[in-house]
């Protein structure tokens, strides 16, 4: 019969690529470890790791195995967390993704207000700009902004008006002169994001009420791969940003921003939830949703 402590030593294993540190992480000895490892593949009947003296690998096997070990952990999880659950409140620990600045200057408070509700309920927050690896690092639930295309996921809209509108403090303005067209862009301080995709130079609208595509090529003496950083630069007035409404909400409402050139549209940015399976769209989940939407419709 298969053991849950086995699997966890298999999982763990395999993402650190070491039984030594594997079992440092699980507070027991290398010995048990191997043994687990062991006692689970002769259970299967395969073996799920290469050995030599200095490395440890998964064999084809044990990789294809990997994922089924992992959904099994979630779910039972999952169901720890269920029982966890008191009559009024839900309970347990609930694994949340999200972009930085949104996640820093909005998310937290709005996380905060919905564990007020569910005392019970505990966060492991992950904030960053690149992707989670959901499978991986086990997220439950991610916040993301842009179309999902990926099928076998579950997106669900949060805000799906959200655009990104350019935007420059009235410093700025005041010393460098106003923007009357999109060509204009290249002519000033642009503050760009970066990521793993590259540099994102090239900023795209459209003209109303057409909605004709235009694309500027654009440049600045700034870059970062954090979202918060290029705001907060904007805000300092060093340079134009373009962004997620929603990212900048307080800032355009307390006058530290200004948006440019309303009568052209930005790309869309709808924010979506995800979650990798059917089964982790729980009771707990929707609600966190529904409670989303109510914010952010709250900023519209």
């Amino acid at each position: 019969m298969l053991r849950l402590d086995d699997l966890q030593v298999f999982v763990r294993t395999a993402d650190r690529g070491s039984l030594s540190a594997a079992a440092r992480e699980l507070g027991i000895s290398p010995a048990l470890a191997s043994a687990a490892v062991k006692r689970l593949e002769g259970e299967l009947g395969l073996r799920l790791f290469v050995r030599t003296t200095r490395s440890l690998s998964l064999t084809a096997e044990g990789t294809q195995y990997l994922e089924h070990a992992r959904e099994a952990l979630r779910l039972l999880r999952a169901g720890r967390d269920a029982l966890a659950a008191g009559k009024d409140s839900f309970g347990g620990t609930l694994k949340i993704a999200m972009p930085s600045d949104l996640g820093r200057n909005l998310l937290l408070g709005w996380l905060d207000a919905f564990q007020l509700r569910h005392p019970k309920l505990q966060y492991q927050l992950s904030v960053s700009d690149r992707l989670a690896d959901m499978v991986r690092q086990q997220v439950d639930v991610a916040i993301r902004y842009g179309e999902q295309d990926d099928s076998s996921q579950i997106a669900m809209p949060v805000a799906p008006a959200n655009d990104r509108v350019l935007v420059a403090s009235p410093d700025y303005l005041r010393e460098h002169g106003p923007i009357s067209t999109l060509a204009d862009l290249q002519q000033h301080n642009c503050l760009r994001f970066a990521l793993e995709d590259g540099l994102h130079d090239r900023w795209t609208f459209y003209r109303l009420p057409q909605r004709e595509q235009v694309s500027v090529q654009v440049s600045g003496n700034r870059s970062a791969d954090d979202a918060d950083l290029v705001r907060r630069w904007a805000v300092a007035g060093l340079g134009i940003a373009y962004k997620s409404r929603l990212d900048l909400s307080a800032d355009l409402a307390a006058g530290r921003l200004q948006i440019l050139l309303p009568e052209v549209a930005g790309e869309a940015a709808p924010l979506h939830l995800v979650c990798m399976h059917r089964a982790q769209v729980t009771p707990l989940v929707l609600q966190l949703r529904d409670f989303l939407r109510q914010q952010c419709a709250l900023l519209a």
